[in-house]
């Protein structure tokens, strides 16, 4: 393998990175994508293999003997209708890079031409995860057996909070674990003018509504962090009758197991007390999803000495899902907002360029 780093480096990252935001792909369908990150690897001289119908590992050489060290991409785009109106905005309608995995896409491509600079000290494997807006891609991977031999595995995702340039390193919990709960709230219908003859859903939802929220504020240690926040309630059909059933829909969010747990417990319970409180039946179903991210004192360590003078130690607690260990990359922009908005693209600057490790 011979490295082809050159002064055309950026500018073509650049390219790479506006053809993947002009073609974005929804979780496990990603095929184009792939095989532009195969053809880019085959550029480079780099062995690489399609472990699921979608996505790539690619595997960088080193010492015989020594464990692989992992870097880690996400390669899918969210099902939004982009509205930027940049010359190189989504073609897919209805499909868009709003989380700004195009970028992570080019980053990892990026890193792996630059590695291909000077003899490494570890083996790398790269991996281009598909589906981790569905939060399965992940487990799809490890499943697959991608992480055999790895000793470490290094991930980032780009945020505009921060100076360009700068890479954030935060040793400990940076990510929550992500689970969903859903609520069937089962009353009687009745006519709106006689409510004393009906058992009505829509009072029963408000009122969880307003009790899950106690249960951060008041059962949970506020050093702790943690979130139950209620993203839908449907309910009725007419003005005039009185709903016979609800359906509420969120998202529970944790740094801990511990709290995890409790949050998942509560919920049941309120849920359940409230119904038999009204004369209703309240069924409650959770999904759990992926488990929080921790980042250890050691690989914390070794992204500030790769970081150098970039990196920077913060208290970052965000609360998006995933698995690794997690930096935040820095990147600017014109556009106010933030990601997941159709309106708001995730890696715009104003020269033009990704900013990249």
């Amino acid at each position: 393998m011979t490295a082809v780093s050159d002064a055309h480096f950026g500018d073509r990252l650049v390219a790479f990175r506006r053809d993947l935001h002009a073609h974005p792909e929804l979780s496990w369908r990603e095929y184009r994508t792939t095989e532009r990150i195969e053809a880019r690897l085959d550029e480079l001289g780099i062995s690489h293999r399609k472990v699921l119908d979608t996505g790539v590992i690619a595997d960088l050489p080193g010492p015989a003997g020594v464990p692989s060290v992992a870097l880690r991409a996400d390669i899918d785009a969210l099902p939004i209708l982009e509205e930027t109106g940049l010359p190189f905005a989504s073609t897919n309608v209805g499909v868009m890079h709003a989380c700004g995995h195009d970028g992570h896409t080019t980053m990892l491509l990026g890193a792996a031409e630059l590695l291909l600079r000077s003899p490494l000290p570890a083996p790398v494997r790269l991996l281009f995860q598909p589906a981790e807006e569905k939060g399965a891609g992940a487990q799809a991977l490890v499943d697959a057996g991608v992480l055999e031999g790895v000793a470490m595995i290094f991930g980032g995702h780009v945020d505009r909070h921060y100076a360009t340039g700068k890479i954030i390193v935060s040793e400990g919990p940076v990510n929550a674990s992500t689970d969903a709960f859903y609520i069937e709230i089962t009353g009687q219908g009745g006519h709106a003018a006689r409510p004393h003859e009906a058992v009505d859903a829509v009072v029963v939802g408000s009122l969880l509504v307003t009790a899950l929220q106690t249960i951060v504020s008041r059962e949970v240690d506020p050093a702790h962090p943690s979130v139950v926040s209620v993203g839908t309630f449907h309910a009725g059909t007419v003005r005039n009758v009185i709903a016979a059933s609800a359906r509420l829909e969120g998202t529970i969010r944790a740094q801990e197991d511990a709290v995890r747990r409790h949050l998942h417990g509560a919920i049941e319970r309120i849920a359940r007390a409230i119904g038999r409180l009204h004369g209703a039946e309240v069924d409650v179903a959770i999904r759990r999803g992926m488990p929080a991210v921790i980042n250890s004192p050691e690989m914390t360590d070794v992204a500030h000495v790769l970081g150098s003078q970039e990196a920077q130690e913060e208290d970052h607690r965000d609360r998006r899902h995933d698995r690794g260990r997690i930096t935040r990359v820095a990147i600017r922009g014109p556009y106010r907002g933030r990601i997941h908005r159709p309106v708001s693209e995730a890696c715009p600057s104003r020269d033009g360029r990704v900013a990249a490790p």
